[in-house]
């Protein structure tokens, strides 16, 4: 497979995601192309470029000087132009099907027969967009959190279609760019990112609508409670180590509680023993139980090297 480390990337799309794909690459050392049809648009993100790049000296958090990284930004109105040598194409189009499946069909026409197709899509998998097109098989979905280049996470979700060597070159480009990329084992409508977010949601609209709290304080129990921790760990971790004996033991303790939430909810999805198994040895493989101790002490170490960050976070204001 050939290096693409440093070669060139182009963007289609300069809204927020684009643009923070933009910086993501550049920042890696990529020359990037940023397209979108709307000239003011590609006007206002170079110059957003150069204002989250200022935000990120300020923090400490570029290797080299501002200028270097939006320097290696061009941008450019003709896709085709924009395409010309491009050895990876990220979409970042607004999340219509119609309007994905034509932007595919000029990237497929115009990009080089080498350059791997991405979506940022957040919810339309790449079977829907590019099954009809004759390079479909470098195709895929490339989707991040916002913004990307402070969200490392990149969901890497493949069609049947896609060729095994599209993702991974997809992954190898996207970790030396400081991403790191996730693959899912198959299609499913909002991927893993938005459907964690979209429970969590869902749940927080019923419980302002039953009464139950107030916006604020949903968002408090979040960013207070809920969220630092999983800025340490995922879900499946939190409850490996909030119980003695691990994932079983919660799955005992618990299991029966959320159940309840959920047939509240009209959802049923119990946690069978089946599947409580499977979790239980892929957590396992991870952390033996004799080391459960250990670990969660590092997550209680880890959560006050956060408490010590936020103590001393600068007063960010609403501007």
């Amino acid at each position: 497979m050939a290096d693409r480390s440093r070669q060139p990337v182009t963007v289609v799309g300069a809204g927020s995601i684009g643009t923070g794909f933009a910086l993501v690459f550049a920042r890696a050392g990529h020359p990037v192309r940023l397209h979108d049809v709307h000239a003011e648009r590609l006007e206002a993100a170079l110059a957003t470029l150069d204002q989250r790049l200022a935000d990120l000296a300020t923090f400490s958090l570029l290797d080299e000087p501002a200028a270097a990284i939006a320097a290696r930004v061009t941008a450019e109105s003709d896709l085709g132009a924009a395409l010309a040598d491009a050895v990876f194409v990220e979409e970042c189009a607004p999340e219509n099907l119609a309007v994905k499946q034509a932007v595919f069909r000029e990237l497929d026409r115009l990009a080089p027969a080498a350059a791997v197709l991405a979506s940022a899509s957040s919810a339309i998998p790449i079977s829907a967009v590019a099954a009809e097109l004759a390079g479909r098989a470098r195709c895929l979905v490339v989707h991040p959190g916002n913004p990307p280049y402070l969200l490392p996470l990149a969901e890497l979700v493949p069609a049947p279609f896609t060729a095994p060597a599209t993702v991974d070159a997809a992954a190898a480009l996207l970790e030396a760019a400081g991403m790191l990329p996730v693959r899912l084992e198959k299609e499913v409508e909002g991927f893993v990112f938005n459907r964690l977010q979209g429970a969590v949601l869902r749940e927080a609209y019923c419980l302002v609508r039953d009464g139950v709290a107030s916006v604020e304080a949903i968002d408090t129990v979040m960013r207070a409670g809920l969220g630092r921790r999983w800025a340490v760990i995922g879900p499946f971790e939190t409850a490996d180590l909030n119980v003695e004996g691990g994932i079983e033991a919660h799955a005992a303790r618990m299991g029966p509680a959320y159940a309840r939430m959920g047939a509240e909810r009209g959802q049923n999805d119990p946690w069978d023993e089946a599947l409580i198994a499977r979790v239980a040895a892929e957590r396992r493989a991870l952390l033996p139980l004799d080391a459960w101790r250990s670990r969660t002490a590092w997550r209680d170490r880890a959560l006050m090297a956060l408490e010590r960050c936020r103590r001393g976070e600068p007063e960010l204001g609403g501007g």
